[in-house]
């Protein structure tokens, strides 16, 4: 019996260190958050030039995408941050971008929307890998605010660039700085397909409700001895009401007519949303010279519950940037075109 006694008092005090093991493992395991996002629509495109590309009603993915977030504290002033996302195209049943779908050089197209690695700490953060662009957060989120695949195509950057070192401060009194340096390697693997290094740099001041940014993306040389964007937006929320305003314009040594990076080619976007109850209402006029031209976006927004939205969207742009085939992408682009109209009506699930 005092064997039995024995065995039975080892037995507990052996389970109360696995439980106690496992307490620790799980408090000091880093937080990994998994998420993801359904979005698919259903559209019909009408091109001006219907003999270069033919109307059509069809499915398009509108940017889902699956991932996981990693935030461990190093410590009280240092944490390790990661970010995985994968793109999904819905409408194709790839794990792509339904945008970048690839082309002859690269068959599968961009996969992972997000792969980074960061330090954060009371010096700011540093990140590394395929991550949101510095330009593109100060100058050009402030208008894209749109839940289709037509979201977004108003700007002359790139919203994702691959091996790129990026440091942000921290915030002091509404002021913030932000840059980023990638490679030709990480730049010939972005949107961009340009064959040489980018730097970025981009300054915010908030205050109150009232958001003012300035920013740079120089893109090398690209044959044209310098090949610059500088940006400029605005951006204010009154209760319900929110209004933005962007201006880029391209300072480069390209002095053919016509062409994406023209010097002296310029883009505004004036971007208002309303909120009403359960709906929110949006429009964007813009200006993108050789990029859209003139383009117009409406669009409604109706939150269904705290994960579902469904929403509806008319885009017009007067020459060819978004459009494109049948569940196509960039590979498909066309500038000769002339433009043409998507209305789209979609569903958005959160998890």
């Amino acid at each position: 019996m005092a064997e039995l006694r024995t065995t039975s008092a080892g037995f507990a005090l052996a389970v109360s260190s696995c439980v106690y093991c496992a307490d620790l493992a799980a408090q000091s395991a880093p937080p990994v958050d998994f998420y993801g996002s359904l979005r698919t629509q259903l559209e019909t495109v009408s091109p001006d030039r219907q003999d270069r590309l033919n109307a059509y009603t069809s499915l398009r993915d509108a940017y889902s995408r699956l991932g996981i977030n990693v935030d461990y504290q190093l410590g009280a002033q240092w944490a390790l941050t990661g970010q995985l996302e994968l793109a999904v195209d819905s409408a194709n049943f790839r794990l792509r971008d339904p945008y970048d779908q690839g082309d002859d050089n690269r068959r599968h197209g961009q996969r992972f929307r997000i792969a980074r690695i960061g330090l954060r700490g009371n010096f700011g953060s540093i990140t590394y890998g395929q991550q949101w662009m510095p330009y593109y957060n100060a100058i050009a989120a402030p208008v894209d605010m749109f839940s289709s695949y037509y979201s977004g195509y108003a700007t002359y950057t790139v919203f994702r660039v691959a091996r790129t070192v990026a440091y942000s401060t921290p915030e002091h009194k509404g002021f913030s700085l932000a840059a980023a340096y990638a490679g030709s390697g990480g730049n010939m693997r972005s949107t961009s397909r340009i064959d040489e290094r980018r730097w970025q740099v981009a300054a915010t001041y908030v205050f109150g409700h009232t958001r003012l940014a300035a920013g740079i993306d120089d893109r090398g040389d690209a044959g044209y001895g310098r090949n610059r964007l500088y940006g400029l937006s605005a951006s204010h929320q009154a209760d319900k009401l929110y209004l933005a305003v962007k201006y880029e314009i391209f300072d480069t040594g390209n002095r053919q007519r016509g062409a994406f990076s023209t010097d002296g080619n310029r883009s505004i976007n004036l971007f208002g949303s309303y909120a009403l109850g359960r709906n929110t209402i949006k429009l964007m006029v813009a200006k993108v010279e050789n990029y859209g031209d003139y383009i117009v976006h409406l669009g409604i927004d109706r939150q269904l519950s705290e994960d579902y939205k469904i929403f509806a969207e008319y885009y017009r742009e007067a020459e060819t940037a978004a459009l494109s085939a049948r569940r196509g992408g960039l590979s498909n682009f066309n500038a000769s075109l002339g433009g043409g109209h998507a209305i789209a009506v979609g569903i958005r699930y959160d998890f």
